[in-house]
């Protein structure tokens, strides 16, 4: 199957700036040396709490932060920043917030224009023609271009944005939290339209979420991330179901589910390790109830399990 996205060592560090005096304050290792591939037409999740490098990674993908180490290729030819618009052509992004990420000065119609005017320099009528087709394959009504964006609700703006993203004709999406902002009622609507958008055009998603049962459905496979690394990678049906990792299984079980109480999760701690002093070993074994000697002193990595995923663990499950 053809690799449309392929991450090789890929990380982000932030420098915390110097003393009074010139020295270092430190760095803070937001993702950490990371290699994955993605499939042409694959939906990949990726789920972990706040502050374990989602974010921070998905805006590495789409041009926003440099990397500062590692490769993305994207259909196999290698993407830097020397030129934005390449990034723009090939990858795109659907924001959180739907609202305030569309220019309240800025009708629909210049919202969408401008992508198709700035990556493609396509002509007014083509230009016109595109967007009346993208508007369709959103279920807009045409008369909705000429409005502006505070004039829509949550659900319509979402759909604006995943509009902006295709008019730039890129094959792949990178879905922040997309639906996380919405009313229960209209998450499906909006689901229900990225897959059926997926279909149409051939697309390929980045799907990153907090709601473990949206990612679940929506995915294909599914990439846990801890402490801005990949700890587990396997086939959606499987990830949750049946975890390999303890994290996977702590995020699994900490989830809320309709007709069952609220549990506080099990381990020692419930927070992520302090950024500004890593500990040694695996990130995890604070909280980890299957923790070991080896796991305080040696880092693990990403290996093949009999189940098919892959877990990053001395003692998985």
């Amino acid at each position: 199957m053809k690799v449309a996205l392929k991450l090789t060592d890929l990380s982000r560090t932030f420098d915390l700036g110097k003393t009074l005096f010139g020295a270092s304050k430190g760095q803070v290792h937001a993702v950490r040396p990371l290699s994955l591939s993605v499939a042409q037409g694959e939906t990949l999740g990726i789920v972990g709490e706040s502050g374990c490098g989602k974010s921070t990674l998905a805006r590495m993908l789409v041009g926003l932060l440099p990397a500062t180490t590692g490769s993305i290729e994207i259909d196999g030819a290698a993407l830097d920043n020397a030129d934005p618009a390449i990034f723009g052509r090939k990858i795109q992004y659907v924001f959180q917030d739907p609202i305030s990420s569309l220019n309240p000065r800025k009708t629909i119609r210049q919202v969408l224009e401008a992508p198709l005017r700035q990556l493609h320099n396509m002509p007014r009528e083509a230009r016109n023609t595109r967007i009346a087709e993208i508007f369709a394959a959103v279920n807009l009504r045409p008369d909705f271009l000429d409005r502006y964006p505070h004039e829509f609700s949550g659900g319509q703006a979402q759909r604006i944005g995943i509009a902006r993203a295709l008019a730039a004709q890129a094959n792949i999406l990178i879905l922040d939290e997309p639906v996380s902002a919405l009313d229960v009622s209209v998450q499906a609507q909006v689901l229900n339209l990225l897959a059926d958008l997926k279909a149409q055009f051939g697309l390929t998603y980045l799907f990153i979420s907090h709601d473990l049962a949206v990612v679940e459905a929506m995915s294909d496979r599914v990439a846990v991330l801890y402490f801005g690394s990949v700890v587990e990678i396997g086939r959606a049906e499987d990830i949750f179901a049946n975890p390999r990792h303890p994290y996977t299984r702590l995020l699994a079980d900490s989830a809320p589910v309709v007709g069952r109480p609220l549990t506080a999760p099990e381990g020692h701690d419930t927070e992520l390790p302090d950024p500004l002093n890593p500990p040694q070993g695996c990130a995890f074994r604070a909280r980890c109830a299957f923790a070991t000697d080896q796991c305080a002193v040696s880092e693990p990595v990403l290996q093949e399990h009999s189940s098919g995923s892959q877990v990053a663990c001395f003692n998985p499950l």
